[in-house]
């Protein structure tokens, strides 16, 4: 064994999003008001579903824990993005780099899992509305709220553990904008085989039993809507749910796109483009998304407002 595969690592550099120059201030710009909506459009979420009586609904209570999430993962990657668009020299401590892995994984995680749990909520409000709050109790929510982050974070940490006590060869160039699993297995030296299969089965297991818990939710949400009378009717109930479909639409799409590519055109440059979707655009659409399309959320949204201007200056 030589000298270079017995160096230790204590930072890697990060290739960011484009090594051009003329680049990185439009797009330093770019990110910093994609990541500033994001963080202003979840936090404004999680605090408008706890402060308003209105929005207490097990619905909603979901959705703070989706903002929370999409505010989670996309700090892990934004701030240290931004930081780099402007520094010298693209590093990130090696410590640094496990704890900004496992906190994504932790996050992106938990987000297939309550958009299924938010899609089997639907299910119950409109296939069994009389069970509804026996169904969709307060303990309920909880309970399907912590399993998933337990779920997460043990999956998490096997994965980080895994990858930062395999062996780097003393390459610590990784080919990404952060720290993410598949640049840094490219610079083991050691056998990656076992970790490799081990993120297989578990993103197969996480995107598939998500996916079908959604798929099955809506097929019976559509056929319930379907054996219904009134047309205004159908329409009020999915309008229900378009807020939802939209969210699971763009995310599992943009998954599928990037993992279903045919490894003769796979690259991290692609992987690049649709993770900066995944990691920053996608956290900043889901808000608006939930904002724009709910009537629940704009009435909220204008109670606010109204007390607001009413208060003594």
């Amino acid at each position: 064994m030589n000298k270079q595969n017995l160096t230790v690592l204590t930072e890697f550099i990060l290739m960011g999003i484009t090594d051009c120059p003329e680049l990185q201030a439009p797009f330093f710009g770019l990110f910093l008001i994609i990541y500033t909506v994001s963080v202003v459009g979840n936090l404004g979420v999680i605090i408008l579903t706890k402060m308003d009586s209105r929005l207490q609904a097990p619905m909603y209570f979901f959705l703070r824990h989706l903002a929370f999430i999409d505010l989670g993962y996309s700090t892990a990657v934004g701030p240290k993005m931004l930081v780099n668009f402007v520094a010298n020299q693209n590093t990130i401590p090696y410590n640094w780099c496990a704890t900004q892995l496992a906190f994504f994984l932790l996050f992106i995680i938990s987000e297939f899992f309550i958009l299924s749990a938010m899609a089997y909520d639907r299910y119950v409000a409109i296939c069994n509305p009389l069970l509804y709050t026996i169904v969709i109790s307060q303990r309920v929510c909880w309970v399907m709220v912590v399993i998933p982050y337990v779920y997460s974070a043990f999956l998490s940490v096997i994965i980080t553990k895994k990858i930062f006590m395999s062996s780097f060869c003393g390459h610590n160039v990784i080919r990404h904008f952060y720290c993410d699993s598949l640049p840094l297995l490219a610079l083991l030296c050691s056998s990656s085989h076992d970790i490799e299969l081990i993120i297989l089965i578990f993103s197969a297991f996480n995107l598939v039993s998500s996916l079908l818990v959604v798929l099955v939710s809506y097929i019976l949400i559509l056929m319930t809507i379907l054996r219904m009378n009134s047309a205004e009717g159908r329409h009020k109930t999915f309008s229900t749910c378009g807020s939802h479909l939209t969210v699971v639409l763009v995310l599992y799409t943009t998954l599928f796109f990037m993992y279903l590519q045919p490894q003769t055109n796979h690259s991290f440059d692609t992987d690049k483009i649709v993770s900066v979707f995944y990691t920053l655009i996608i956290p900043m659409l889901n808000p608006m998304i939930y904002s724009l399309r709910n009537k629940e959320v704009k009435g909220a949204l204008h109670r606010i407002w109204k007390n607001w201007h009413a208060l003594p200056m």
